[in-house]
């Protein structure tokens, strides 16, 4: 009895695996089958930006340009827990408005300030970066990243900084 109900059990199990082989798959070019390339298609869905490029396009000579007076700062020596700022100035060199969406810090610490207008072209603008020293120690280099409808779509301004060591710490203090 127990022989015949292990062969029967052995004997689905084989035919059920037989019948998951026989099934047939349409596989693309990429060797994956339609439902694996759709899914892939989904999650990485294409974004349509026009200053996104492919290698053979040519970029637009028409697009705004943004011409830094200076890409980096260095403020030397800080105190510990000074704040301090610098104003990035730069201008429109390019043949359209020049439009800032956004510009992130590399860091919490550091505070980027835009102008949110669009700067015609020949005009001037200027990104305020405000650098707060508290916690941090020695040698700072922070990046701001300025996201525009410029080609490339990003810029990259750097602020730099050492923090001197605090008086009040260390063995010799009271």
């Amino acid at each position: 009895m127990k022989r015949t109900l292990f062969s029967a059990l052995l004997a689905a199990g084989l035919l059920s695996m037989g019948a998951c082989n026989q099934q047939k798959t349409e596989v693309g070019e990429s060797g994956m089958n339609a439902a694996a390339t759709q899914a892939a298609d989904a999650a990485n869905p294409t974004v349509d930006n026009p200053n996104v490029t492919a290698e053979t396009a040519a970029p637009n000579p028409n697009a705004p340009v943004m011409t830094f007076a200076e890409a980096e700062y260095n403020f030397g020596d800080i105190k510990p827990g000074d704040v301090v700022k610098h104003t990035f100035a730069f201008t429109n060199t390019g043949k359209s408005p020049l439009l800032i969406d956004n510009a992130q810090a590399s860091c919490g610490c550091t505070v980027p300030v835009w102008p949110k207008d669009p700067i015609a072209p020949g005009q001037k603008g200027n990104i305020e970066v405000q650098f707060d020293s508290h916690g941090k120690s020695g040698m700072q280099n922070k990046t701001v990243t300025i996201m525009a409808n410029t080609q490339p779509s990003t810029t990259v301004v750097t602020i730099k900084g050492n923090i001197l060591p605090d008086g009040s710490q260390g063995p010799l203090a009271q």
